[in-house]
């Protein structure tokens, strides 16, 4: 029986010796060991996938240098969690003891209002802030805050380094060392980690587990048929950077399309249990909204626009509510892709024919050669005429009457093609 504990904090490593990868940071000649080494550590933001030994570094360091730790993650702090923790660290200021670590997991999912909080305590060295993320912090950190913290990049770990986390585990694990355990295929628990030590323990857990309950084995062996039978039984079935981050957002958009607002609102629960990013999902419905529901409800996609906005505003984990308000309202609208079938149609043609010559009506003409070479010659203003109207000639003449946009059938593109039937008459035959 293994132990409650997870391998992963199990053999979380102790000092910079035990650290497994970003030699570029934490090697002998790494930024970072150089900085912990000096005791002048500045705040700074860790980027990278997951599982690669973000906050075990930041214990490391608070550690070493016998500083004060706090972690906050941003998944369930606010701006009183932050602020609270500062009084803390402000508390322990005392006697030239050096500042406190704020270590925020996730940083990226706080908001505007929640990293402002952070400004003052930074910049006044009350606390050195080290955040983690998997996003670019360019994008998912305000700049007021980044120009105040140092960016280190932290790569996924390679063959090399998770095939030592898995010889560590066998060698020094209280639990696992205690069966005679012998590896013989390393692919499926190295495809499977995708560079995360955390998966790959994980999934190492899964199938010791799996064949030690079997009547006492005298040995396990481990090979990749018995990796896939244990871990994709029992594995999470979420992975935001690898396939089932494609295919859960396929899912939950082809749900939405198709009119299915309890699908959708699952997929999306898949999504937001497995940390998927909501402004990623905020911006496929932006781009659904457009593609698929377009003019047969025009506020669609000012919904949708709201919503990515107010994520931004909002945070988490509120900002599921919003986005589930969103995928209920796109699934149960009316669909229609006629305008993205209008604009393909168009950008087909134009690769067919290449670039047409504007007609000279509708030409600008802001010099004298250019209004007696024709330029803007006979142009009719819609506006002089009844109805705002006026039948005229808008296209290259080689392709005059070639009708891109087709209304859907919905009420109220209907509308919209019986208008364009009135003012058009049969030229775009609608």
């Amino acid at each position: 029986m293994l132990a409650n504990q997870p391998l992963a904090d199990r053999l979380r490593p102790k000092n910079l010796d035990e650290f497994c990868g970003q030699e570029h940071l934490v090697g002998s000649r790494g930024v970072l060991r150089k900085a912990i080494e000096s005791g002048n550590i500045p705040s700074f933001i860790l980027w990278g996938p997951p599982g690669t030994g973000k906050t075990s570094l930041a214990w490391i360091i608070a550690n070493t240098l016998k500083r004060p730790f706090f972690h906050l993650s941003a998944v369930h702090s606010g701006v009183k969690d932050v602020r609270e923790t500062i009084e803390k660290a402000k508390k322990q200021q005392f006697f030239n003891q050096p500042n406190p670590i704020l270590f925020i997991d996730e940083i990226h999912r706080f908001n505007k209002s929640q990293q402002d909080s952070l400004l003052g305590s930074v910049e006044q060295g009350i606390i050195t802030l080290i955040g983690a993320t998997t996003e670019n912090p360019s994008f998912e950190v305000i700049s007021p805050l980044l120009s105040r913290c140092q960016v280190y990049v932290m790569n996924p770990l390679g063959e090399k380094e998770l095939k030592s986390l898995l010889h560590k585990a066998l060698e020094k694990d209280l639990y696992i060392g205690k069966f005679d355990i012998e590896i013989t295929e390393y692919e499926a628990l190295l495809r499977i980690s995708g560079g995360d030590a955390r998966k790959l323990f994980n999934a190492l857990e899964l199938v010791v587990a799996g064949e030690s309950d079997k009547t006492a084995p005298e040995k396990i062996i481990i090979d990749n048929d018995t990796v896939l039978r244990h871990v994709q039984k029992n594995l999470a079935i979420y992975d935001k950077s690898g396939e089932q981050h494609y295919d859960i957002i396929s899912a939950f958009i082809k749900s939405i399309r198709g009119s299915d607002p309890n699908a959708a609102v699952y997929w999306l629960a898949r999504m937001v249990e497995g940390g998927e990013d909501p402004k990623f999902i905020a911006r496929r419905m932006v781009i659904l909204a457009a593609e698929d529901i377009g003019l047969a409800n025009p506020n669609a996609i000012l919904l949708a626009q709201a919503c990515f906005e107010s994520v931004n505003v909002i945070g988490w984990p509120e900002s599921r509510i919003i986005l589930s308000e969103t995928a209920i309202y796109l699934a149960t609208a009316p669909k229609s892709n006629a305008a993205y079938m209008a604009i393909e149609n168009a950008q087909a043609l134009v690769r067919e024919k290449g670039d047409l010559p504007v007609p000279l009506n509708i030409r600008n003409a802001p010099t004298k050669l250019m209004k007696d070479l024709g330029y803007h010659k006979d142009y009719r203003y819609a506006h002089d005429y009844k109805g705002n109207f006026i039948k005229d000639e808008f296209l290259p003449g080689e392709i005059s009457g070639t009708r891109f946009y087709d209304p859907g059938s919905n009420p109220r593109e209907e509308e919209i093609r019986r208008r364009l039937r009135n003012m058009w008459n049969d030229k775009y035959n609608y």
